[in-house]
This record gives C-alpha cells, sequence and structure tokens, in this order.
C-alpha cells in the first residue's frame, strides 16, 4: 500500500504541472460540451481530436490525460440534454431521462442536473480508487497470457459486444466481420497485399481515424441532417442548481452503491456505460423505491445511472490499459492513438510506463474536482450551448471533422474513403446495425491475427495450442456463454451497442 502511495504521490507531481493541469481542464470542458450536444458523443469528439493532438505535438501523458478528461467528461454532458431536453447523447443516459425529465417538467431541472454532477464526482473519484487499486493486481495475472490467450480473448471480446445488442446480436456479428474485412485491407505481417486491387494508396490499409470519423462523425451529420426536418426540442426551465441536504443524505448511499456496479461492469469487455447506468437503475429501484416514485421525478432515480456511467468510465480503463483490450468503442479509439504512439497497452504497461498510468490516475482525481467546481456554478452557461441551431452545428461538425483527417495525412484520398465510410455507417444506422464493433474489430483485428500466427508458430502449426490450458479453455466456456446470452436475455430490450447512436426520446 505504501508503494502505490508513493506512485500516487508522483502522479500527483506530473499531473500537476501546468500543461497538464491545462489539458484535463480542456479534455473535461471539451468532454461536457461534447456529451451536451446531441448526436456527438466521445467517440467523435475523441476521433476528431488525435489527429489534431499529432499536429500539435502532445507528449502521450498529456494526450491520454485530454482524452481520458473527454471521456469522463462526456459522462455528465450527457445528462444536461437528457434532464432539459429529454434528448440522451449517447446510450447510457437513457436512463437518466428517466427521471430527470420528470425532474425537469415539475420545475426541478436545477435540482436534477445538481444531483448528477455530484452523483458523478461520486462515480468518478471512487471509481478512479478501484482503478488504483486493481489495475496493478490484473496487470501482474495478465502476465500468464500468452499468444493464444490473448486471441481467445479477443474473440470473447467481439461476442460479448455482438451479444449486448440484444435482438440485433446477429447484426453486432456481420458488424463485427465488417470490421475484421476492413482491418484486414493492406499489406500483412509477412508484407503480402490484401484486398488492395492493385491500388498503392491501400497499402497501408484504412487509418483507424479515418474509418472512426467516417463512420460515427460523418454519419452523424447525416442523420442531423435528416431530422432537422423534426424541429427542435423545447427546452424547459432550469430553476437553481442546487439540492436540499435530505435530498443529498437520501441518496448518498445511492451513489455509492451504484459507483461499486458501474466500476465492475465496466471492467468487463464489451460491457460499458449503457449497460452499468441501467443495471444501476433497475437495482436501486428495487432496493429502495418502496412507493413507486421511481419514474415520476425521484432524485435518486438521477443518482443512480450517473454514479454507475462515471464510474464504468474508469473500470473500462482497466482491461484497456492491463490487457490491451478496450470494451467499448471510445475505448477503442484511445487504443488506437496509443498504438499510434508505439504505446502498447498489456500486461507490462504498467511496469514499463509506471509515469504514465500514475499520471492519469491522479489526472482523473483532479479532474473529477474540476467537473463539478465547472458545472455547478456554470451549468447555465452549457445549457445556452444546447440553443445553437442545427444549421450551425451541422457545418461546424463537418468542417472540423475534415480538417482534423486532412492535417494529419494530407490526403484527399482519405477525405473520400472517411466520406465513403460515412455513407456506410448512416446506412447501417438506418437498418440497426451496431456500430461499434467495427471499431473495435478495426483496431483488434491486427493483434488478433498477430497473436493468432504466434500462437501456431509456438507450436509449430498444431491448433491444439487454443485448447491446450485451463485459462484457454475459461475464455472458450466465456464465448460459448456470450453467445448464449441472446437466447436466454431475446426478449429483453436492447440498447448497448448502438451507442453512440441517438435513441428516439
Amino acid at each position: 500500500m505504501t508503494e502505490v502511495f508513493a506512485s500516487l504521490m508522483g502522479g500527483f507531481a506530473t499531473a500537476a504541472q501546468p500543461v497538464n493541469l491545462f489539458v484535463a481542464f480542456v479534455g473535461v470542458l471539451v468532454g461536457t460540451i461534447i456529451g451536451m450536444l446531441p448526436g456527438i458523443g466521445p467517440i467523435n469528439g475523441i476521433a476528431i481530436l488525435i489527429p489534431i493532438t499529432f499536429a500539435l505535438g502532445l507528449e502521450p501523458t498529456a494526450m491520454l490525460i485530454l482524452f481520458a478528461g473527454i471521456y469522463y467528461g462526456s459522462q455528465y454532458g450527457n445528462s444536461i440534454s437528457t434532464i432539459l431536453l429529454n434528448v440522451p447523447g449517447t446510450a447510457s443516459s437513457v436512463a437518466t431521462a428517466l427521471d430527470g425529465y420528470e425532474m425537469a417538467k415539475q420545475g426541478r431541472g436545477g435540482p436534477a442536473l445538481a444531483i448528477s454532477a455530484i452523483a458523478s464526482f461520486v462515480g468518478g473519484t471512487l471509481s478512479v480508487i478501484g482503478l488504483m487499486l486493481f489495475a496493478p493486481l490484473l496487470a501482474r495475472w495478465a502476465i500468464s497470457f500468452g499468444p493464444a490467450e490473448y486471441f481467445v480473448l479477443m474473440i470473447f471480446t467481439f461476442t460479448t459486444l455482438s451479444a449486448l445488442t440484444g435482438r440485433h446480436f446477429v447484426k453486432g456479428l456481420v458488424s463485427t466481420a465488417l470490421g475484421l474485412g476492413v482491418a484486414m485491407v493492406g499489406l500483412d505481417v509477412t508484407n503480402v497485399a490484401r484486398f488492395t486491387f492493385g491500388q498503392m494508396r491501400l497499402f497501408d490499409g484504412f487509418d483507424f481515424v479515418v474509418v472512426t470519423i467516417g463512420l460515427f462523425a460523418v454519419s452523424e451529420v447525416l442523420v442531423l441532417v435528416e431530422g432537422t426536418r423534426r424541429g427542435e426540442a423545447a427546452l424547459l426551465k432550469m430553476g437553481r442548481v442546487m439540492i436540499t441536504a435530505k435530498e443529498f443524505t437520501s441518496s448518498i448511499w445511492v451513489m455509492v452503491r451504484s459507483s461499486i456496479l458501474g466500476f465492475a461492469v465496466g471492467v468487463l469487455p464489451g460491457a460499458g456505460a449503457t449497460i452499468a447506468s441501467f443495471m444501476a437503475y433497475t437495482v436501486e429501484q428495487r432496493l429502495v423505491d418502496r412507493h413507486s416514485t421511481f419514474g415520476t421525478g425521484d432524485h435518486r432515480g438521477v443518482a443512480a445511472p450517473e454514479a454507475a456511467n462515471n464510474a464504468a468510465v474508469s473500470g473500462a480503463l482497466i482491461p484497456l490499459l492491463t490487457l490491451g483490450i478496450p470494451g467499448s468503442g471510445t475505448t477503442a479509439v484511445i487504443l488506437g492513438a496509443l498504438l499510434a504512439l508505439n504505446l502498447s497497452p498489456g500486461p507490462l504497461f504498467l511496469t514499463r510506463n509506471p509515469d504514465l498510468f500514475w499520471s492519469l490516475v491522479a489526472s482523473m482525481y483532479i479532474g473529477n474536482v474540476m467537473l463539478l467546481v465547472l458545472n455547478l456554478p456554470l451549468v447555465g452557461v452549457f445549457v445556452r450551448i444546447l440553443l445553437v441551431p442545427r444549421w450551425v452545428l451541422v457545418p461546424t461538425v463537418v468542417v472540423i471533422a475534415y480538417v482534423a483527417v486532412y492535417s494529419a495525412t494530407s490526403s484527399s484520398f482519405d477525405l473520400l474513403a472517411m466520406t465513403a465510410f460515412g455513407v456506410i455507417g448512416y446506412f447501417m444506422r438506418k437498418m440497426h446495425f451496431p456500430l461499434a464493433p467495427v471499431i473495435l474489430a478495426v483496431v483488434l483485428g491486427p493483434l488478433m491475427e498477430i497473436n493468432f500466427r504466434r500462437a501456431l508458430s509456438l507450436s509449430d502449426g498444431d491448433y491444439g495450442i487454443f485448447a491446450s490450458s485451463p485459462l484457454v479453455l475459461g475464455l472458450w466456456a466465456l464465448v460459448v456463454v456470450s453467445l448464449l446470452l441472446p437466447l436466454v436475455f431475446r426478449r429483453r430490450r436492447p440498447a448497448v451497442a448502438e451507442a453512440p447512436e441517438r435513441p428516439e426520446a
């Protein structure tokens, strides 16, 4: 414990440097605005900023602090549009709308936003403690993973994310297959060209930033353009952004329990903030809703999902950093950025990059305080941003996306490819094909192939290596379970892997 405390103090020394403090502030501020604007989401925000941060020459530590700030900052930003407009920015905020919007309709939008900010702070802070304590333990355990174990673990990640799409399970698998197909374009590890059709520009494959911005940002712009004819939602009156002592005391244990649950769910590959928020809401409804007030404007119905979805962010960073396995579209984009910096998350990541890891942990403590200080007094300013008309918002997103990609690649071909992926993403949304598995497969596809080849090389071509240890067999069992889950719960309402698509409110 003394070693952990010493490492954390070293992390605070790095995170407190002016550059890193500024980056953390920018991250949570931009994350709040991105999460608040319906349809943008953390995936789009981080993907657009990746080439910009490369162009600015940010250090890896500062870049990771920035992306983490955007990630957990966006979770609170989602609650603003959810509570006041009943328009969840991502699927993880749908549970917040059940009581948050009802509070706003009753003229209690301010207290709803206040409890959301406090719950986000509690969830974020407790989950950072979990990240600090459990990430090193999981990293030490993960050292026993070999190439066969990693290969099966990646299959488990794909099947889990697809399983969580509910009735769209088969479409989730199709999306994963599409992503793997995109990842195979270009030269393989033996420098053999695949699916290039003789085009030299395809020898390097598709850059994951081009694919991500195309699938999410460009397709979202097309959806926004289509939706402008439906009119804008009415902004409800907010009232004073504060809660009573009674409201706080009655919800504090709701926040604590939901934070623990959200963190645990976030650690699971493919689960993420959406599952965490719905589970927390359901659990607390059964535990504390003795008078059936959930769904009618109960502040505890806001506290539970908000604490859970913020806690899930830190939980999701554990498999990302210690196993190199992203559990969501957002962490997949962050993984892609780390790989572009020649940083390979995995069991040795914490050993090889201790300063980076502990600086990230310390910055998340600082960032959560910044979020609380920012959002309680300045929420009125943020609310005015919601009034930006779509005829301004849509072209702005388009310009930023295209300038960001061109500044990074200086390739008009990449702009055309991004546009093509945007059209593909638009039609996938219309046909309810989830987009997150595509990005996950694009990022993990090359790593999956490398581990597959390494495993066969170690076994002299014997495929039995993929069933040669209890750990591999246990992972295969998890794969089977994840494939059977949709059959068991096929009547339950799905929600997950279509984030950050905007649910109909």
